[in-house]
């Protein structure tokens, strides 16, 4: 390889690692498929291997494909590291900041508070990532993130904003049909919603008190978000932070005395964007907000 290839082809190939075909990838980046294609071509004759195969549902990532992905990955978070940390000089209240989040914390608490940051700082683009995995601040995939475990970086700064309470909630379309349980032990008579193949959120909790059993769930998901909408949509009943529960007339508590769980809920960002006054205001502007949420009970 005399010459390394150039960004433009890692980008095609990351949009088709993602999409899985051309067509999608193409429409991803609003290039011609034909484009795409050939960006592919370059980057596999650049590395002298072959990237994908084409299966059942579209192409698949070969050995070697795999081990590109996390470098290309890299690539792009840098990227967008460099483009945040030059779209405005440090001591201006415009450019553009990378927030990530959970799903749940991502849709349900940060756009009403990401909403007043905008209205007060206008000149600064806002990116929202939501995800359960975490990202990493110090290779530049966010430039802040707020997260239900403590970071383990260095060079981080980050504060613990509080604690969410979650408790136990049914719609009440579900209780009118099947009533409440009177007891921890009755929840057995009832229907549950909870994860399905990944319990990691469960290691964060504090003070469980009834089973948390992937096979106790009548309803199973990994996803926050599509719980909090199964439990909305009386599918059964399930643990939804106080505060979200609190917007919702519709939501019953559940054994309310009885069961009880809590979460502790941080907030981070790179130390080197300490100085810089977009970062530095919306990382005073959440942490001011977070609190105040963490005290709804």
């Amino acid at each position: 390889m005399d010459t390394a290839p150039d960004w433009d082809l890692y980008r095609s190939f990351l949009a088709i690692a993602r999409e899985g075909s051309l067509s999608a990838a193409a429409r991803r980046l609003k290039l011609a498929q034909p484009t795409l294609g050939r960006h592919l071509d370059r980057l596999e004759a650049s590395l002298g291997v072959a990237l994908f195969t084409r299966g059942q549902r579209g192409l698949v990532l070969t050995e070697a494909g795999q081990a590109v992905l996390p470098h290309a990955r890299a690539m792009e978070a840098a990227a967008g590291a460099l483009w945040r940390g030059v779209s405005a000089t440090s001591g201006a209240l415009s450019g553009t900041l990378r927030l990530s989040a959970s799903d749940i914390v991502g849709c349900e608490v940060l756009p009403p508070l990401l909403a007043g940051f905008r209205e007060a700082h206008p000149g600064v683009v806002l990116e929202l990532d939501t995800s359960n995995r975490l990202s990493d601040l110090l290779a530049g995939e966010a430039d802040l993130a707020v997260r239900m475990t403590r970071p383990t970086q260095e060079t981080l700064l980050a504060v613990r904003v509080g604690t969410v309470s979650i408790g136990l909630y049914a719609h009440q379309d579900y209780v009118r049909r099947h009533g409440l349980p009177d007891t921890s032990a009755a929840l057995d008579d009832h229907a549950s919603v909870g994860f399905d193949r990944s319990d990691h959120s469960l290691s964060n909790l504090r003070g469980v008190t009834v089973p948390l059993e992937r096979d106790r769930f009548a309803f199973r998901a990994d996803n926050d978000l599509a719980q909090l909408a199964a439990v909305r949509a009386g599918l059964g009943i399930g643990g939804v932070q106080d505060a979200i529960a609190e917007r919702d007339p519709a939501l019953v508590p559940v054994l309310a005395d009885q069961v009880h769980f809590e979460l502790d809920m941080w907030l981070a960002m790179h130390e080197s964007l300490r100085g810089v006054a977009r970062a530095k205001a919306l990382f005073d502007y959440l942490a001011a907000g977070l609190r105040a949420y963490c005290q709804i009970r």
